[in-house]
């Protein structure tokens, strides 16, 4: 199951329930047993794989550490939500973990900011890592906070677009050219749409915001936009590419049946997670989604020949084809550790090993995080799946910014748009202004 999907369902849990200790809680190098190589540990790591294949690859992946560091025992508890993860991080206690990983990088900012995960800082300067060329500047990006590192980042979701080849053919499209600007989006959504009374037999592209990860977050990769100005203000109401994503989505919306009748038919589409997901079932012709969908699309033994190709730009960034919104699975150390050299340990070699990141992302089938996994022989993935790894290398992929209440001000933007989408506001500028207002207000509680 995708990281995506958690971090969906955690996500608000998560903004709502994060009341963390503000305690200038710091990392500490001389921390713990494992200072020792020869000293024998057991730490705690607690994730959030719940499905037997993700947790047979992560018990693989433990393995594999455990033989490389005979000294320390892993103990390893899975299903663990950013709920549960929170509550463990504010309360401490000698039952707590001591390496946590997360779906939700989006409340990177939160952890940061609040001392709920431990400073990296001296850890990975005793280990003499150079990040800037072992991680892609991204995923860098989304696992620190204003100067504070306080996580690594652990495999990468990459968007792209999904589309039905054998479809194509039919509409007398050319199957090996998706669209890559976003009228071409529409157009080619027009050309494979079969209407069907008051509903349709086939959709070209469903562009609704709860159209299955066609999110105003997911959409707005196309546009690479700044959330925040250099003082930490919401640039909403300025920034150029918000209110041109969010006029194009809605044109889309209009121009493909209108809000009620796209709303009406997304009621027919089966589970998100399923075999009945409707660019399975053939009721999509192209959908927006992660690199799971790949694998998934092809355990359902869909009975035609899928296109993978990078979302489609803005009209005006066509030289920027192949960029994509990037996120994915985070890993840090409770501060409230007393071996955090050994949680160390694990952290780092569950996300810099390339080995230990290729297998990993080999087994659950996500997109690697370092550079030596992106580029390693070693993948066995499907062909069509390197459109996801040169859109997690793209030097202009990008994923929102962070904010010290995490995914809070993303939650506020969203609810916006889908008011916009529905027709419910008349002024798309005067709206992004209050929205810039609303999110600068709750950050400023926030802090």
């Amino acid at each position: 199951m995708p990281a995506r999907q958690r971090r969906l369902a955690a996500s608000l849990a998560a903004t709502a329930s994060i009341a963390l200790f503000a305690s200038a809680c710091t990392g500490s190098a001389d921390n713990g047993s494992a200072d020792d190589p020869n000293a024998k540990t057991t730490i705690s790591f607690w994730h959030g794989w719940n499905t037997p294949s993700e947790v047979k690859a992560i018990n693989n992946n433990i393995a594999r550490f455990e033989k490389a560091h005979p000294n320390i025992t892993v103990d390893v508890i899975g299903g663990i939500d950013d709920d549960k993860l929170n509550q463990a991080l504010r309360t401490g206690g000698s039952k707590g973990p001591d390496v946590v990983s997360s779906f939700t990088t989006s409340n990177v900012g939160k952890f940061c900011s609040s001392g709920a995960l431990a400073d990296l800082k001296p850890f990975i300067e005793k280990s003499k890592l150079d990040l800037d060329k072992i991680i892609p500047k991204t995923l860098l990006g989304y696992t620190q906070f204003e100067g504070k590192r306080c996580a690594m980042p652990l495999l990468t979701d990459a968007y792209g677009l999904y589309y039905n080849k054998t479809a194509f053919k039919k509409a007398g499209l050319d199957p090996e050219k998706p669209p890559r600007t976003y009228s071409e989006l529409l157009t080619t959504a027009k050309a494979l749409t079969k209407p069907k009374g008051d509903s349709y037999e086939q959709l070209g592209f469903m562009p609704n915001y709860h159209g299955y990860e066609t999110t105003s977050e997911h959409y707005l990769g196309s546009w690479g936009p700044a959330y925040f100005d250099a003082n930490g203000k919401s640039t909403v109401g300025t920034e150029p590419g918000i209110a041109e994503m969010m006029t194009v989505q809605k044109k889309m919306v209009d121009e493909l049946g209108g809000y009620e009748k796209l709303a009406k038919y997304r009621t027919t589409f089966g589970d998100e997670w399923g075999s009945t997901h409707p660019f399975h079932t053939g009721q999509v012709a192209m959908q927006m989604d992660g690199e799971w969908r790949l694998g998934m699309a092809t355990d359902a033994k869909v009975p035609f020949d899928i296109g993978v190709a990078p979302m489609p730009v803005p009209d005006g960034q066509a030289a920027d084809y192949g960029k994509g919104f990037l996120s994915g699975t985070v890993m840090g150390i409770a501060p409230q550790s007393k071996k955090q050299n050994a949680a160390w340990e694990l952290i780092k070699f569950m996300t810099t090993d390339t080995d230990a990141v290729v297998a990993f992302a080999n087994d659950i089938r996500n997109v690697p995080s370092t550079f030596g996994a992106l580029n390693s022989p070693k993948l066995t993935f499907d062909p069509r799946f390197k459109t996801f790894l040169d859109i997690a290398k793209h030097e202009k992929s990008n994923t929102p910014a962070g904010a010290i209440n995490g995914a809070s001000y993303l939650n506020t933007l969203q609810d916006f748009a889908l008011q916009y989408e529905k027709g419910s506001v008349p002024d798309l500028k005067a709206g992004l202004a209050k929205t810039a207002e609303q999110i600068d207000t709750d950050i400023a509680k926030a802090k």
